[in-house]
């Protein structure tokens, strides 16, 4: 079930924020930037776990289980090969109708359609941010500018599309911007990132906290950048 609304008397239960993904890339950044948000979000539980250490250390498959199964906002992200997606998905998919958010990005299309961000569900919208990602990874754009080039300018371009939109398309508008966050990949746009997701989707979290949880846009991902 998701986390209840709860008051000052009730027993502090952290907000927890779990990333998945392929290595530890983006660990020390990701630290930091939990940090800095927890001046913000006192009651912030954030982790993150490596697939490439799940064969070297049977222990943190295990630990990454159990992150899964109690996260609030659950990013995963690079998962790819077989035996990462088979270790984890079983997980995935059992925590993803009960959790506040779970946002699947440049992974396998199983681990995709996993994604559940309000009214937003990859695996029913085919025609839609389905259609839109494929775009992004080449061949709707014919001019002989850089695959990568096309992909970013589709990616700040389609916020911006979608912002007017309402419904469905403003959690879809919601899972680029986190895309624009993710790919920029600095210490500070992961805390923005964090921000915008808790802001947007956590539900144990107060009316009061929610408003006054400050955050600004992704810093400009690099022009000639490519998603994976």
């Amino acid at each position: 079930m998701k986390r209840k609304h709860t008051t000052a008397a009730d027993t502090a239960s952290p907000l927890r924020v779990v990333l998945v993904t392929l290595d530890n890339h983006v660990s020390g950044a990701w630290s930091r930037a939990a940090g800095a948000l927890s001046k913000q979000v006192p009651d912030l539980a954030v982790s993150s776990h490596a697939a490439t250490e799940w064969d070297r250390n049977p222990a943190s498959l295990e630990t990454t289980l159990s992150a899964i199964a109690e996260g609030d906002i659950i990013i995963v992200t690079m998962l790819f090969m077989e035996p990462h997606i088979e270790a984890v998905r079983e997980a995935l998919t059992a925590r993803s109708d009960h959790c506040d958010a779970m946002i699947c990005c440049m992974s396998a299309p199983e681990i995709m359609r996993l994604t559940r961000m309000g009214r937003f569900r990859m695996d029913t919208e085919a025609t839609g941010a389905m259609a839109l990602l494929k775009r992004m990874r080449g061949g709707g754009d014919k001019s002989k500018r850089p695959a990568g080039a096309q992909q970013m300018t589709m990616l700040r371009r389609l916020p911006r599309l979608l912002r007017f939109i309402p419904g469905t398309a403003q959690d879809v508008r919601a899972y680029f911007l986190t895309l624009q966050y993710w790919l920029a990949g600095s210490e500070v746009n992961l805390a923005r990132m964090m921000a915008f997701l808790i802001s947007r989707y956590a539900e144990g979290a107060d009316a009061t906290l929610k408003e006054s949880l400050t955050y600004e846009a992704a810093c400009r991902v690099p022009r000639d950048g490519a998603l994976p």
